[in-house]
C-alpha cells in the first residue's frame, strides 16, 4: 500500500450558474489533486493500492460537516482531520468569463485551516505525515500557516525523507495570500530543499524569480538537487526534467476550454497517479494532459462522477 497525504485547504466553494444563482461545493488546490489522484488510482484499477488521506482543520458547523461527507464519498481519508469547536471552512466565490478563465472572491481570513499545526495542534498529525509514503504540499499550504506552523511542518517532511517516504510540492504563488515575494521565495525555497517531485507552473516561476523559460527555470532549480521536476505551461505543455533529460510534452490541442479551474492540480494527480504505477516521466505527463483536458472541459473544480468514477467511498476515517 502506497500511503499519501495531502496537506492544505478545503474550502467552501460557490460558483455562478447566473448572475444571481450559485452552487455549493468543497474545493481547493490540494484537495482537488487529492480528489482527482483517489478517482485516478481505484482499487479495481491496475497499480498499487493507494490510500490517500486528507490533512487539514474545519470547524463544527454543518458546512464542515458536509466538507467531510464530500472529501469521504471521494475516496478521501478525513481521519487527519481535525475539528475545531466554533471554527468554521474559508470560502470563495467563482466567476468564469466566455474563455474560460476565472475570477475567484475569498472569506477566508478566518479559515479553521489557518490554525493547522500550530499552539496545541494534535502530534498525531506530525506523525501520521512522517509515517506516510507520499506528502502532497503547495505553497497555499504555506501561505496559510504561521510562520511557527511552518517550521512544525518542515519538520514533518524532513521526518517522512529521513524514512525513505517522498514530498511533492507544487508553488501554486498566489501573491495576495503573502506579505511580500520575498516572504513567498523564502518559504518555496525552505520547502524545495526538502522535495523529491516538484510540479511548478511555468508563469508562478516568472512571478517570483523572472525565469525567461521552462529551461531556464529548470536550470535555475537544478541547484535544489530536486530529482523530477515538472515545469507546467499551459497550452504549451510542459517540460519533464528526470534522469538526467529534459523532455517537453505537449499538451492536448483542440480541447473545448469550458472552466480552466483545476486544470494543474488535475495535472498534478494525473502525473503522480501515472508515476505511483510505475509510469515513466514523460508518459506520466502525458496522462496529466489527458486528465487535465477533462477537467477544463467542465465548469467548476470538481467533474462529475459520470464523466471520472469516483473510488469506493470511506466509511470511516481513512480507507
Amino acid at each position: 500500500m502506497i500511503r499519501v497525504a495531502a496537506v492544505g485547504e478545503c474550502m467552501i466553494e460557490l460558483t455562478h450558474q447566473g448572475e444571481r444563482s450559485l452552487s455549493l461545493g468543497f474545493a481547493g488546490d490540494t484537495f482537488n489533486t487529492a480528489l482527482y489522484l483517489a478517482r485516478s488510482t481505484r482499487p479495481q484499477d491496475p497499480g498499487p493500492d493507494v490510500r490517500i488521506d486528507y490533512v487539514t482543520a474545519v470547524g463544527d458547523d454543518w458546512y464542515s460537516g458536509q466538507l467531510l461527507a464530500a472529501a469521504a464519498a471521494e475516496g478521501i481519508g478525513t481521519g487527519l482531520v481535525e475539528r475545531i469547536p466554533g471554527a468554521s471552512p474559508g470560502l470563495y466565490l467563482v466567476r468564469t468569463d466566455d474563455a474560460g478563465e476565472r475570477s475567484f472572491t475569498y472569506y477566508r481570513s478566518e479559515s479553521a485551516a489557518r490554525r493547522l499545526f500550530g499552539a496545541g495542534y494534535p502530534d498525531r498529525v506530525d506523525r501520521a505525515l512522517a509515517g506516510s509514503d507520499v506528502i502532497y504540499l503547495s505553497a497555499i499550504t504555506l501561505q496559510i500557516l504561521t510562520v511557527q506552523a511552518r517550521e512544525r511542518l518542515w519538520a514533518a517532511l524532513a521526518a517522512c525523507r529521513a524514512r525513505g517516504g517522498r514530498v511533492v510540492f507544487d508553488s501554486n504563488y498566489r501573491p495576495a495570500g503573502w506579505p511580500d515575494a520575498a516572504a513567498a521565495r523564502a518559504a518555496v525555497q525552505r520547502t524545495l530543499a526538502l522535495t523529491d517531485l516538484y510540479l511548478p507552473t511555468l508563469t508562478d516561476e516568472q512571478a517570483l524569480h523572472g525565469d525567461r523559460d521552462a529551461r531556464a527555470c529548470a536550470t535555475r532549480l537544478a541547484a535544489y538537487g530536486i530529482t523530477e521536476i515538472v515545469i507546467k505551461d499551459g497550452a504549451g505543455g510542459c517540460l519533464v526534467v528526470a534522469d538526467g533529460d529534459a523532455v517537453t510534452v505537449p499538451a492536448r490541442t483542440g480541447i473545448p476550454v469550458v472552466d480552466t479551474t483545476a486544470a494543474g492540480d488535475s495535472f498534478n494527480a494525473g502525473y503522480l497517479a501515472a508515476r505511483l504505477r510505475g509510469g515513466p516521466p514523460p508518459a506520466a505527463a502525458g496522462a496529466a494532459h489527458r486528465l487535465a483536458a477533462t477537467v477544463i472541459g467542465h465548469p467548476g473544480a470538481v467533474v462529475p462522477p459520470g464523466v471520472l468514477p469516483r473510488r469506493a467511498p470511506v466509511l470511516s476515517g481513512s480507507p
